[in-house]
């Protein structure tokens, strides 16, 4: 079982930053892709953006020129680092690790971090 576990959310004022943080956890995994997604009230979740094991990046076009999403292979972690925040950015974040596990896909999600940014 690969474990996946968020941390960095928080308040922020609009204008503000914040940096999202990934770790998967487990033993005789690999990773070909991790993702950032988001869940406001009421809506569905969302891609927001993400990192293969190539390197390969993919971004909401409205996070676009404000978020950077990076990796640290040897540590199996993601980082979500979030500029210009804004009031709709507001939302529940979540993480998606996906790969192979004992030589079988397997997908995590983590339980998500909370972002809420004020105007």
């Amino acid at each position: 079982q690969v474990q996946v576990v968020e941390s960095g959310g928080g308040l922020v004022q609009a204008g503000g930053s914040l940096r999202l943080s990934c770790v998967a956890s487990g033993s005789s995994f690999s990773i070909d892709y991790m993702g950032w997604y988001r869940q406001a009230p009421g809506k569905p979740r969302d891609l927001v953006a993400s990192i293969t094991s190539g390197g390969n990046t993919n971004y909401a076009d409205s996070v676009k020129g404000r978020f950077t999403i990076s990796r640290d292979s040897a540590k199996n972690t993601v980082y979500l680092q979030m500029n210009s925040l804004k009031p709709e950015d507001t939302a529940v974040y979540y993480c998606n690790a996906r790969g192979a596990l004992w030589g079988k896909f397997f997908g995590s999600w983590g339980q998500g971090t909370q972002v809420t940014v004020s105007s």
